[in-house]
């Protein structure tokens, strides 16, 4: 058997739902501990990298937000496993996470989703708007994206997704 990977897929709920009826995830921005995060940040163990993964995908799904205005604002991250052949680092930047999936990932394949709850879409909302300005060093924008980040997205599991998608419908 393949040595499984677990990728972080940044999402947002239109792509999630989209995701349900196909039966598969498009990964259009991924994460997962890759051989620059692990040498950028050698202090921390697994579930400390896996973590700085996660919440980069988490950053990502707020520039998924901002380019799909009509999306409730709710930042999406789905966990997957993938063989590892599939996954390879994006680049060689130094503390980079970012990894391209070659192919769709099967819902089968997914592990956990998670969500933002309402109490966090007044704050993921301006957030969105100034992700991009945050990346390119503005402090405010930072401070904003920050607030965003002090919520914690709540843990699903793949058999919950229907649920959770009637729900915020």
């Amino acid at each position: 058997m393949a040595e499984m990977v677990r990728v972080y897929l940044a999402a947002t709920l239109p792509m999630l739902a989209k995701a349900s009826a196909a039966g598969q995830v498009e990964p259009l921005a991924a994460h997962a501990v890759t051989p620059a995060l692990r040498e950028w940040y050698v202090e921390g163990d697994e579930e400390e990298l896996e973590y700085v993964a996660f919440t980069r995908a988490a950053q990502d799904a707020l520039r998924l937000l901002r380019a799909d205005t009509g999306a409730q604002p709710r930042r999406v991250v789905i966990s997957a496993d993938v063989p590892a052949p599939r996954v390879r680092p994006a680049d060689g930047e130094l503390g980079s996470s970012g990894v391209v999936i070659s192919g769709e990932v099967s819902l089968s394949s997914v592990a956990s989703f998670h969500v933002d709850d309402a109490d966090a879409e007044a704050d993921v909302a301006a957030a969105a708007d100034v992700v991009e300005e945050a990346a390119a060093g503005d402090p405010d924008a930072q401070f904003t994206v920050d607030s965003a980040e002090d919520h914690d997205l709540l843990w699903y599991a793949p058999s919950e997704l229907t649920h959770v998608l009637d729900e915020l419908a």
